[in-house]
């Protein structure tokens, strides 16, 4: 098996396709993207297509053995914030059930990390389900530091999840001034 992470600005061939589908089987195995049930094909086409025409986000992909299974996307703050413009954010990361167990989450983790260090960002920022034993445990591993836990997180299944919010130095903030 061959794994592969790249930052698209356009989808290609079956991208787009293949984005849809990896996104619909997370969905069904739990990991969140705000849904419990997949929406329409249309509805998460239309979210794939808009998160590349917003300038603040970045969106790399991991492909298995050439299949788009997974992504990340590296939130930049918008111009307006100028007392956080030291700080991006990571969103929509994860990867299919089908493909796990190949290093791909810890790539795209990397890949978005090497991003936001080259576009000068000194911390990272996310939240994740607490549920979600996995992605706790990678984070963690990869030196994300827990500062809080909001627990009416989400509402899931008729029950609220708790969050957990994280952060990550990516080099001392006092290189800022």
């Amino acid at each position: 098996m061959t794994t592969r992470v790249e930052r698209i600005t356009e989808f290609r061939h079956a991208d787009l396709t293949e984005l849809v589908q990896a996104t619909e089987d997370a969905i069904r195995d739990g990991i969140g993207f705000n849904w419990v049930v997949p929406p329409g094909r249309d509805v998460l086409e239309t979210y794939w297509k808009g998160v590349l025409v917003v300038p603040e986000r970045v969106l790399f992909v991991g492909r298995l053995d050439g299949t788009l299974a997974g992504s990340v996307q590296l939130l930049k703050p918008g111009p307006s914030k100028e007392t956080t413009a030291f700080a991006a954010s990571v969103e929509a990361h994860f990867v299919a059930p089908w493909a796990r167990g190949h290093g791909l989450a810890k790539a795209l983790i990397e890949a978005v990390e090497r991003e936001a260090r080259a576009q000068g960002f000194s911390v990272l920022r996310l939240s994740v389900r607490a549920t979600q034993e996995a992605a706790i445990k990678l984070y963690e591993e990869n030196g994300y530091v827990c500062w809080g836990v909001l627990p009416t997180y989400e509402f899931v299944n008729a029950k609220m999840i708790a969050g957990r919010f994280y952060y990550k130095n990516l080099e001392p903030i006092t290189t800022l001034v």
